[in-house]
């Protein structure tokens, strides 16, 4: 006869709680499993915790997920078998902690009962339980003005602040007895979150609004935290995100690794650019520019399906941390859309998700592209010799610009390369350059686009693998627009962003205007060389640049990055967190909050442009603000 099994005991046991304490007092990190599926993880030696208990037998609603952003945390089951254990593991917590920063904040977290009679409640609602004659008041006004911030899908939030010695959900005792937390100098408060992310009548649970709380309800509490800390505390944290977690656990890791895999296993610049650009154009010339070049692009060496399926296998929803989560999630999201795109090559399909990834062309944007098209002569050409730098002139110079990085990092590995499968142009692949076997550079623009390619894009690349994740070099979701910004900027700063670059980024915005409001080809082309009067060839390379693959608007991006720029500096923003990586604007904040957190490292390698005196006046300048006009009139003076 089989035995029944035995049952895991609920209690925590002694050696468990001296086992979490020793190493709290040594300053290690803690992460242990807790009887009856809960969890205990605690960064390093900090002023506070936050606890979620679970009710007995309860439905998981994913209100524990709640709490699990922050550095130190407890997800505990709720049953009467484990109080007495749980509330002494906890006292034992803030005894060993409680010495080395003067005081102690315990918040308990705890879903609330919906009110009145609507089925699926919007609006955000918190109340905060205080003790009303022992309570850090600056610590609760600072939890109640930050909950007033919370908004979700437009919804603006409603905050209570309710006094009590009772301090826990309803059918549980307090984690503390009142006079434990006086005798342990430890304050408590609770938090009620209205259960919004989930449907009390049929047990859905809604994750885009978990999430939205979960990242919202993070941040509330890490500035609880620092106010807590600050003021009541003999600890001095900096900014509140110092407060924030430092460990990254095993499923960020993996996350990670899953998805650079899926990143390397492709390079997507390269498959959607022509094999045949040189041989197009002559045929194309042949034609009287009357006839739709033909294509012909790399053979994929890899298997569309089979990577959606690694994708999307890769469990994002494991991260803990709302912040990576959602770096993570972006990610995810982009690499689908490129995959499906690489899919649907030549057909009108591609042109979507190339809007998906880029967006299309805003007036503002079009106008200031407008702007300069009609401002900058058509006769203005780059200041060069008669004879141009050729491709392996120009791969000598870069090779000279990469072992000026290898003396700063050993690790620095870049090579050029020039490649015969593509006829001109400059592309970097994986950290490399290459070069169209038939590139010609005039030469007043070698150092800009020295600077653009590798004091720019080879620079990220490598910043981004001295990281400890790999999305840093492989590049955050919508990375390529901040890139292109900062590229163009860097041009600017060696003195190479001359009037017929600006024209030419400019009819690359006109161009993916033309494509997406639906002009052909030939239109497009011919536009450029009757309206705007562009030579042939560099009007077939515009256009082709926008059209191959089906329709591609990148190249909206180069004159939009700078642009965002040039308004970032004026609002007095800093460089130094943009070359930490390729990352978006939108993603500036994130960085620098992982910066603070310690997750993050500084960037080992600085552009050579910015050691010069020349860049630190250009940079002043643009400070106190220039437009992109304003960079053209500077120019013609």
């Amino acid at each position: 006869m089989r035995k029944p099994t035995k049952q895991p005991s609920p209690v925590i046991s002694d050696r468990f709680i001296q086992t979490v304490c020793t190493r709290l007092a040594e300053n290690k990190q803690v992460r242990r499993t807790l009887p009856l599926r809960g969890r205990l993880h605690i960064d390093r030696q900090l002023p506070f915790l936050c606890v979620y208990r679970r009710p007995s037998g309860d439905v998981d609603t994913g209100t524990e997920r709640l709490v699990m952003g922050q550095a130190a945390y407890m997800v505990a089951s709720g049953s009467k078998q484990q109080r007495e254990s749980l509330s002494k593991l906890i006292r034992r917590i803030v005894e060993t902690l409680t010495p080395e920063f003067g005081a102690f904040l315990l918040i308990e977290l705890w879903p609330g009962q919906r009110k009145g009679t609507e089925v699926l409640p919007q609006r955000p609602e918190f109340r905060i339980v205080t003790r009303h004659d022992r309570h850090p008041s600056r610590v609760v006004a600072t939890l109640e003005q930050a909950l007033m911030q919370v908004r979700i899908r437009k919804h603006i939030s409603h905050v209570d602040v309710s006094p009590g010695r009772k301090i826990g959900p309803v059918g549980q005792p307090t984690l503390l007895s009142v006079s434990a937390r006086d005798e342990l100098g430890c304050y408590a408060i609770g938090l009620e979150v209205c259960p919004i992310y989930y449907s009390q009548e049929t047990g859905e649970v809604f994750p885009l609004i978990r999430r939205a709380l979960h990242q919202q309800l993070t941040r509330v509490l890490h500035q609880t935290f620092f106010e807590f800390s600050r003021t009541e505390t003999s600890h001095r944290p900096a900014h509140f995100h110092v407060l924030g977690r430092r460990a990254v656990v095993k499923a960020v890791w993996e996350v990670d690794k899953r998805l650079a895999a899926v990143s390397n296993a492709f390079d997507f610049l390269l498959q959607v650019t022509p094999v045949n650009t040189g041989a197009a154009y002559a045929a194309f010339k042949q034609n009287g520019f009357d006839r739709t070049p033909v294509f012909h692009y790399r053979p994929q060496p890899f298997d569309v399906a089979h990577l959606k399926r690694e994708l999307w296998s890769t469990r994002v929803e494991r991260i803990e941390d709302p912040t990576l989560g959602q770096l993570f999630r972006e990610k995810r999201n982009e690499l689908d859309t490129q995959l499906t795109m690489l899919t649907r090559m030549d057909t009108p399909a591609f042109l979507y998700g190339g809007l998906q990834l880029f967006g299309p062309v805003d007036d503002k944007l079009l106008d200031v592209a407008e702007t300069l098209l009609t401002q900058i002569p058509a006769r203005s050409r780059e200041k060069s010799p008669i004879s141009p730098v050729k491709a392996s002139a120009f791969a000598n110079r870069v090779e000279a610009e990469l072992a000026y990085y290898r003396q700063q990092v050993s690790s620095f590995s870049a090579d050029v390369q020039i490649r015969e499968d593509m006829y001109a142009g400059l592309m970097v692949s994986r950290g490399n350059l290459i070069i169209g076997k038939g590139t010609k550079i005039s030469t007043s623009r070698v150092e800009a686009l020295l600077q653009h390619e590798v004091g720019t894009h080879i620079l990220t690349y490598f910043n981004g693998r001295a990281q400890p994740f790999r999305m840093l070099y492989t590049g955050l979701a919508g990375y390529e627009e901040m890139q292109e910004g900062l590229a163009v900027l860097a041009e600017y700063l060696v003195g190479g962003l001359s009037l017929p670059r600006l024209r030419l980024l400019a009819a690359r915005v006109l161009a993916a205007h033309y494509l997406t409001e639906g002009a052909s080809f030939i239109e497009t082309f011919r536009s450029f060389t009757e309206k705007y009067h562009f030579r042939q060839r560099t009007a077939f390379t515009l256009t082709m640049r926008i059209y191959r693959g089906g329709g591609f608007p990148k190249d909206a991006v180069y004159l939009r990055g700078l642009v965002g720029l040039l308004d970032y500096l004026k609002k007095g923003g800093d460089l130094t967190p943009l070359f930490v990586g390729k990352i978006a604007a939108e993603h500036i904040p994130l960085i620098q909050e992982l910066q603070w957190r310690k997750v993050l490292i500084s960037s080992p390698l600085r552009p050579r442009y910015m050691e010069s005196p020349d860049t630190t006046v250009k940079l002043g300048r643009l400070r106190e603000g220039m437009s992109v006009l304003d960079l053209i009139k500077k120019e013609k003076k």
